[in-house]
C-alpha cells in the first residue's frame, strides 16, 4: 500500500486486525522453525538415517520428510504473519490458498483410504512383512516393531508365523542361528509378576503352534490395528475435527483481513 494512501483512520483498522490475526498465524510460524530445527539436528547427528530400511524405498531418507513438513509449516507460517503485517494480499491469498490445498488433499485421502481399503491393507502388509525381513538389520526398525508389538498384543502382521521370513526365525534347516523357529521377545505374553522382561522369551516357540496361545500373542498387527480403530473412532473423529476447524479458521481469517484490507483500498 502507497504511503499516500495511508491515514490515522486506515492504519487504525489495518492495525486492529492485525492485533486480532497475527496471534492465529505466529505460532504457525514457530511450529516451522522448530521443526526446521528438529530436521537439520536429526540429519546432522545421523539419527533418520537408519530409519531408511523402514521406508524400502532406495535412496529416500525420512529426514527429508520432516524437512518437507517443516519447511511447509514455516514458509505457511511466514507468509501470513509477513502477509497480515505488510497487508499483502497476494500472500495472504497464498496462504488461505495453500491450507486449503492441504485440506483437500486431507480429505482426499480420507476418502481414498475408504474406498480402497483392500488395497491399503494389501500394502500395509507387504510393508509389515518387508520390515519384517530387516528386523535385526537396524536396531531403529527393530525398535520401532518391537513397539508396535507391544503396544498392541500382536505378533507379526497376520500371524506369528510371518517371522519365518526373516532369516534370523526362519524355521529353514539350513538355519544356524539360535533365534530358528522363534519370534522377536515383543510377541511374548508377559507375566506381570516379572520386574524384568526375557528377552529369550521367544525361542522356539513356533515348534509347537498349539502352544503359541500360552506364550506368544497370537494376533497379526494388520487385525490388532482394524481393531483398534473402532474402538478410538470418536478420538480419531474428534483429532480430524479439530485439524479441519483449526485450518478452516485459518483461512477465515486470511481472506477476512484480505476482504477488509481491499474495502480500505478501495474506501480510499
Amino acid at each position: 500500500m502507497s504511503k499516500t494512501c495511508r491515514t490515522p483512520a486506515l492504519e487504525a483498522l489495518i492495525y486492529s486486525h492485525l492485533h486480532k490475526h497475527f496471534p492465529a498465524l505466529k505460532p504457525l510460524c514457530c511450529d516451522g522453525c522448530c521443526r526446521l530445527h528438529e530436521a537439520f539436528s536429526a540429519g546432522s547427528q545421523g539419527v533418520l538415517m537408519d530409519l531408511t530400511q523402514v521406508t524400502r524405498v532406495h535412496g529416500f531418507d525420512p529426514v527429508w520428510l520432516v524437512l518437507a513438513v517443516g519447511g511447509i509449516t514455516f514458509v505457511l507460517g511466514f507468509a501470513g504473519c509477513v502477509g497480515a503485517l505488510r497487508e499483502n494480499i497476494c500472500l495472504l491469498k497464498f496462504f488461505s490458498g495453500v491450507i486449503g490445498l492441504i485440506f483437500f488433499l486431507e480429505l482426499t485421502a480420507a476418502v481414498l483410504v475408504v474406498v480402497f481399503q483392500s488395497q491399503v491393507r494389501a500394502w500395509i502388509n507387504e510393508f509389515f512383512l518387508a520390515n519384517i525381513k530387516g528386523y535385526r538389520d537396524d536396531i531403529d526398525l527393530q525398535n520401532l516393531i518391537d513397539s508396535v508389538q507391544r503396544m498392541n498384543a500382536c505378533c507379526g502382521a497376520q500371524t506369528p508365523q510371518d517371522w519365518n521370513q526373516n532369516v534370523y526365525f526362519s524355521c529353514d534347516e539350513n538355519n544356524r542361528s539360535r533365534e530358528k523357529c522363534g519370534v522377536p521377545f515383543s510377541c511374548c505374553i508377559q507375566d506381570p509378576a516379572d520386574l524384568v522382561m526375557n528377552t529369550q522369551c521367544g525361542y522356539d516357540v513356533r515348534r509347537n503352534q498349539s502352544e503359541w496361545s500360552k506364550h506368544i500373542y497370537t494376533k497379526g498387527c494388520i487385525a490388532a490395528l482394524e481393531d483398534w480403530l473402532p474402538r478410538n473412532l470418536y478420538t480419531v473423529a474428534i483429532v480430524f475435527v479439530v485439524i479441519s476447524l483449526l485450518q478452516m479458521v485459518g483461512i477465515y481469517l486470511a481472506r477476512n483481513l484480505i476482504a477488509d484490507i481491499e474495502k480500505v483500498k478501495f474506501s480510499y
